[in-house]
């Protein structure tokens, strides 16, 4: 019954060895902090450990996750002049729309709720008074705050510019009728 439930499961996403390292790491800089903070008091192990495992969880779904689950991918440039640009890359239409609803939905999930927990732990530590708990939560929460915001406005960009493509098309039909009707064609 065991390899059946573990067949079913796999068929229900199309990738699961990304869902599963997508959640492994978020879980793991959790667990590791929640679990170290318990039992081992040396500080410097937590926040290193804990922060390692928190940036291997931000590589992976930035570049790896983010690719695979949703067909989404962002970064930021420093520009000539000095500023700040986003990239965005996304997959076309279509192929969105063969992505997996529930590798989607697993990755959206598990991106609010991991910063919903270092939010969490870090209201923790401030009631416990430790401040230095807080900067490890601060870096870890802003990583993932990083990746919330990235994917947001790529998915955001992504709409945009599917909007733009589908008034385009619209527009150069319309055209194309109105030009064969004034022709006669």
């Amino acid at each position: 019954m065991d390899q059946y439930q573990s067949q079913e499961v796999s068929e229900n996403y199309s990738n699961p060895k990304t869902c599963l390292f997508h959640v492994l790491f978020k879980a793991g800089a959790l667990a590791f902090y929640i679990l170290s903070a318990l039992f081992v008091h040396n500080f410097v192990i937590i926040f290193v450990v804990t922060v390692f495992l928190a940036a291997l969880d931000f590589w992976v779904v930035k570049n790896v996750s983010g690719r695979i689950l949703v067909g989404l991918r962002w970064w930021n440039e420093i520009n000539d002049e000095g500023n700040s640009v986003w990239k965005f890359e996304c997959l076309d239409e279509q192929s969105l729309a063969r992505m997996n609803k529930k590798d989607s939905w697993l990755f959206w999930w598990t991106l609010y709720l991991a910063a919903a927990a270092w939010i969490v732990l870090g209201i923790f530590s401030l009631i416990r008074l430790q401040a230095d708990y807080l900067l490890v939560i601060g870096v870890c929460l802003s990583l993932s705050v990083a990746n919330i915001i990235g994917f947001t406005k790529c998915k955001k960009d992504a709409k945009k510019n599917f909007q733009d493509i589908a008034q385009s098309a619209l527009l150069s039909s319309s055209m194309r009728s109105t030009l064969q009707s004034a022709f006669g064609v």
